[in-house]
């Protein structure tokens, strides 16, 4: 629980008193209520409770963290949720390793060409006239 004495964001949502030893309070601080109402929306807090039990202290903050970013994206698209947002990251990613790739092959050609005109003189040029 928080020092102020305000419940956390989870159990002001859930409507119970927040007591010292709170799984939540920690991870759900009432200034972001919108993160444990997301979570509790995709997951539900019995499930969200017993992953933290089942989770190393030190490992709790990730977990909520990647909780919070696929509750976020399963509101956002609630078929693919974060693994829309891959795959649209990582078409991207093809496609512009396509275009890098074609713009390397241009400066080859470029510095090709531009190598053998510039050395390839004719040989009846000369700098005297």
């Amino acid at each position: 629980m928080m020092a102020s004495n305000s419940p956390c964001a989870a159990c002001k949502f859930l409507r119970r008193k927040c007591n010292q030893d709170c799984i939540f309070a920690p991870y759900f601080p009432p200034e972001e209520p919108h993160k444990f109402a997301n979570v509790h929306k995709i997951f539900g807090a019995s499930n969200v409770s017993k992953i933290l039990n089942e989770v190393l202290p030190h490992q709790r903050e990730d977990a909520v963290n990647s909780l919070a970013y696929e509750a976020e994206a399963r509101i956002k698209d609630p078929v693919y949720g974060c693994v829309g947002a891959i795959s649209v990251l990582q078409r991207q990613l093809i496609r512009l390793q396509k275009e890098l790739d074609a713009t390397n092959a241009d400066l080859i050609r470029f510095s090709t060409n531009q190598g053998s005109s510039f050395f390839n003189y004719p040989s009846n040029w000369n700098n005297d006239s």
